[in-house]
């Protein structure tokens, strides 16, 4: 599990919840208490509403810190375990730090809105927000792109999606449907559902962009 090769591992808030509850489930075959004692945090953070009694309880034992931001209401859990994570690596390069969010994407959509948010309020940190299907990141406009597709676990479908604010020209190769000067916008056109057709995809844009692509399920 790539987890286990991660500088530091956190749980936002309510995100224990499920690490304790599924992570056994997708080692069916061990011992559930010995993958949650392999698969703990390193620190659970956020306004500690969404987190059972028992879990906390429970990482607290194998030594996880618990950091209540309860008086801070006006950012996300997400928001609050990026500040730490940027807190806890100060003399690391932004642009060396890489976040991979599991459990970003799905569940309630105001939820997925303010996650979504958090790429745009850390533009300068790339951070990679995955859900069972897909993966999201920000591709800030200040820099050209390229994109190397894994396609054993990635693709085909994809998208472009100018969210912050309408784009007056973007340009994309190796799509199935490439964008040449293209002007997107909410209420206007909208790269979605296009195709990846190269293992090399170049994006250059005048606004931050969304890339999303699908992830393939392993059997």
């Amino acid at each position: 599990m790539e987890a286990r090769a991660a500088q530091l591992r956190l749980c936002a808030d309510g995100g224990a919840n499920r690490l304790y509850d599924e992570m056994p489930a997708l080692l069916p075959h061990e011992d559930p208490l010995d993958v949650r004692h392999r698969y703990k945090p390193d620190v659970i953070k956020g306004d500690m509403d969404s987190i059972r009694s028992e879990v906390q309880e429970f990482y607290i034992k194998l030594g996880t810190e618990v950091v209540d931001e309860s008086y801070d209401q006006d950012t996300t859990d997400l928001h609050k375990c990026v500040n730490f994570i940027l807190d806890y690596t100060p003399n690391l390069e932004k642009s060396n730090l890489r976040i991979l969010v599991s459990g970003a994407l799905g569940g309630r959509f105001d939820h997925e809105v303010g996650n979504i948010n958090v790429l745009h309020r850390f533009s300068s940190v790339r951070i990679v927000l995955l859900s069972d299907d897909c993966l999201i990141q920000l591709l800030p406009k200040t820099h050209h792109h390229e994109i190397h597709i894994q396609s054993s676990v990635e693709g085909p479908h994809c998208g472009l999606i100018p969210i912050g604010e309408p784009s007056a020209s973007t340009t994309t190769t190796g799509l199935q449907w490439d964008l040449t000067d293209t002007a997107m916008k909410f209420g206007g056109l909208v790269s979605t559902s296009n195709i990846v057709r190269e293992e090399k995809i170049t994006v250059r844009s005048d606004s931050d962009l969304l890339w999303t692509i699908s992830i393939r399920k392993l059997k």
